[in-house]
């Protein structure tokens, strides 16, 4: 990582990288600047910098090629799963420059799969300021371990990865953040005088109905209390609420958006009102919907906060009229998509008009006349399923609409939002439609919109997806057997669009047997020389992968919107090509071991675990040092298996049918590793997965 900016008129280059163990002149370089910091750092043995060195923990920061910092950290085991930032250090002459935030965020480029970065400091060298400068947040004290034992801070640099407390349902209608002046009168050791109306908030009545939570602002506004003991009190009556856990670079644009807007202001903002602002931004960009304060609210700064961040600030008297209000409205309800913070819906009645801004109508279809089409999807007949996307920031990405006509599943409207992911929600998006499609007894998928977005076209032509005079058009074969029996399944369902198949025998090559399950999913062809392989996992990394066994704990979403995902370890030398089919085995775990779904493998790549981390990481759910951990010993090789499209059986298939299964068809059943399966057992465990019985 390298950076250039202005020094007193001149342009110095910055570069950070990561100390080699047998860099010895440097690591004795950074013990010495740390000997001259031990004030604010503390000791360390020179024996430690070099264990760090060793496990790739320590980063230098260099300008002019002059060592000007350092990051010593450590990656604690996956239990913990933070980083523990041990010293940053810069050296006096060189601070205010920005190298201790690029210190901070090339540990953050190289671990963003950890939850964040834990640091502790001081409370008497007074380094608030610079902590929250760098993105940190106050997160607890505890005493040191000096002979006077001072108190120390901890401070959290999160990654924003979605946890426990982010996917804790509440069920309420509405999600409340609070300012420190009504947190304070609800939980404050002493609290003042005359605090009824902040109590009222926290009303039997209202239980079910709001959710209080907390922002980072808070957590800053609590540390800044000089009594301990108040202050120690209020840092442990936050752990009572639901953190709400923003973007870091999503508030700071949204804030300078509002802060922007405070300029057409005939009075500057106050700096009260700032504060109040900066508790907007979070509360806007973590996807809650009020802000209550007691604080006096000009009416410019709630409108402000309502126009720019759809932001309502109210005293906390007025928030049960709110939720009254709410309660008997309809709500959308919604759900995760794919374990990612995306979420869908059904688009309710009434909520049409706000997708005219997001997707694209033709000049025939635009406004008013979208409004009244989708409105009209609704009443039928037949009647559809209306269906909306939303992002993690709450804007639509993706609407389509859906009915059953016989033995066609009829998506009339499929459209897709401009967003950095659009290409991958849109490849998710059909085989999700895909599986509706056979869920419901369906033979063929038809999109009759005109008008679908560049990159769902690119990603039907893709899926085997044909154009004709109505749209696109798919054939749904839901059938496990020979090319025969698959052919036959296909002819019923081409004749309902008037399409032939092509003849299809046994022996097909790998290569067209595989374009043909991909063209007619999910048909798989048991008589073809496409090979099948069983890959055994552990539970951790099905979890993380497939959601199985359910996490508590969302997949990221490029990870989870992906139909593609990676997997790694070493070399076994089986027999591994492609294209095939992957059997997936949960090797141990509560649920007992079992045969949880299939993929098609796509590609086989063995290589140097750092250059295979570094292609396949967004598709992947190993960490940079779990992909070193796999590769072989002798060669320091890893394997890395791509694979899409996964299935997760409705049914399990435990490891006693598995045997049974095996021992009925007279074929091996390898399970220590990787091995090559026969068809005939793929056949029989894919049709055990699938049973309606």
């Amino acid at each position: 990582m390298f950076s250039i900016h202005n020094v007193r008129g001149r342009l110095v280059t910055v570069i950070v990288k990561q100390v080699e163990a047998d860099e010895t002149q440097l690591i004795d370089a950074i013990v010495t600047l740390g000997d001259q910091n031990t004030k604010t750092l503390g000791m360390l043995a020179p024996p430690v910098y070099l264990q760090a060195a060793e496990r790739r923990t320590l980063l230098a920061a260099f300008e002019d090629g002059q060592l000007v910092g350092y990051a010593l950290y450590a990656l604690p085991k996956r239990k913990h799963h933070h980083v523990q930032l041990t010293h940053l250090c810069v050296h006096e002459s060189h601070r205010k420059r920005g190298i201790a935030r690029r210190l901070v965020e090339e540990i953050t480029a190289r671990h963003r799969e950890r939850f964040g970065i834990r640091a502790k400091c001081r409370r008497d060298y007074e380094l608030s300021r610079m902590w929250s400068s760098l993105g940190f947040v106050p997160r607890g004290e505890a005493p040191g371990r000096g002979s006077k034992g001072l108190p120390l801070d901890g401070w959290w640099r999160d990654h924003e990865h979605p946890d426990l407390f982010d996917v804790a349902d509440s069920g309420a209608l509405l999600t409340v953040a609070m300012d420190h002046g009504v947190f304070a009168e609800l939980r404050a050791l002493t609290p003042a005088q005359g605090t009824n109306e902040s109590q009222s908030i926290e009303a039997p009545w209202l239980t079910d109905l709001i959710e209080l939570t907390v922002t980072p602002n808070l957590f800053h506004e609590v540390n800044e209390i000089k009594e301990q003991r108040e202050r120690r009190h209020q840092r442990s009556a936050l752990q009572t609420f639901r953190h709400l856990r923003p973007a870091g670079e999503a508030v700071l644009q949204r804030l300078q958006e509002l802060i922007e807007a405070t300029q057409l202001w005939e009075v500057p903002a106050r700096a009260d009102e700032i504060t109040l602002l900066q508790y907007v931004a979070e509360a806007s960009c973590a996807g809650s919907q009020v802000l209550t304060t007691r604080a006096p609210v000009q009416p410019r700064l709630a409108d402000l906060a309502w126009n720019v961040a759809k932001i309502r600030v109210l005293p906390p008297a007025v928030v049960a009229t709110h939720v009254e209000e709410l309660r008997q409205a309809q709500l959308y309800r919604p759900a995760d998509l794919m374990g990612t913070a995306f979420r869908t819906g059904t688009v309710v009645y009434g909520g049409e008009a706000e997708l005219v801004a997001f997707f694209d109508q033709p000049d025939t279809d635009r406004g008013s006349a979208f409004v009244d089409r989708l409105r009209s999807l609704a009443s039928g007949p037949p009647e559809h399923r209306r269906e909306l996307v939303r992002d993690a920031d709450g804007h639509p990405v993706a609407l389509y609409a859906w009915a059953l006509e016989g033995n066609v599943l009829a998506v009339p409207i499929l459209r897709t939002a401009t967003h950095p992911l659009e290409g991958t929600l849109a490849r998710q998006l059909l085989f999700l439609l895909k599986g509706l499609c056979r869920d419901h007894g369906g033979s063929v998928l038809k999109i009759t919109d005109k008008h679908v977005s560049p990159s769902a076209q690119a990603a039907a032509a893709d899926d085997g997806f044909v154009q004709d005079d109505e749209g696109l058009v798919a054939l749904i074969v839901d059938v496990c057997g020979t090319a025969e029996t698959v052919r036959a399944h296909a002819m019923e369902a081409a004749s309902l669009t008037g399409r032939d198949v092509p003849v299809l025998g046994p022996g097909l090559p790998a290569i067209v047997a595989s374009s043909a399950e991909v063209a007619w999913w999910p048909a798989k062809i048991t008589d073809a020389l496409l090979p099948s392989f069983l890959v055994p996992i552990e539970p951790q990394w099905s979890s993380s992968l497939f959601n199985v066994p359910p996490t508590l704990l969302p997949r990221g979403d490029v990870l989870g919107m992906s139909r593609e995902h990676v997997y790694y370890r070493a070399p076994s030398h089986r027999g591994e090509r492609v294209p095939a089919r992957l059997l997936w085995y949960m090797s141990d775990g509560v649920s007992g071991q079992q045969a949880l779904g299939c993929s098609r493998l796509d590609e086989v790549v063995v290589d140097d675990p750092d250059v295979l981390f570094e292609r396949f990481e967004h598709l992947g759910v190993y960490g940079r040092s779990e992909v070193r951990d796999v590769a072989d010993k002798k060669t320091g090789l890893a394997m890395a298996l791509r694979f899409s499209d996964t299935e997760i059986f409705p049914h399990r298939v435990s490891l006693r049918r598995l045997r049974q299964l095996s021992r009925s068809l007279d074929v091996p059943l390898p399970l220590i590793s990787l091995s090559e399966i026969s068809n005939e057992l793929f056949q029989a465990v894919y049709q055990e997965g699938h049973s309606r019985t």
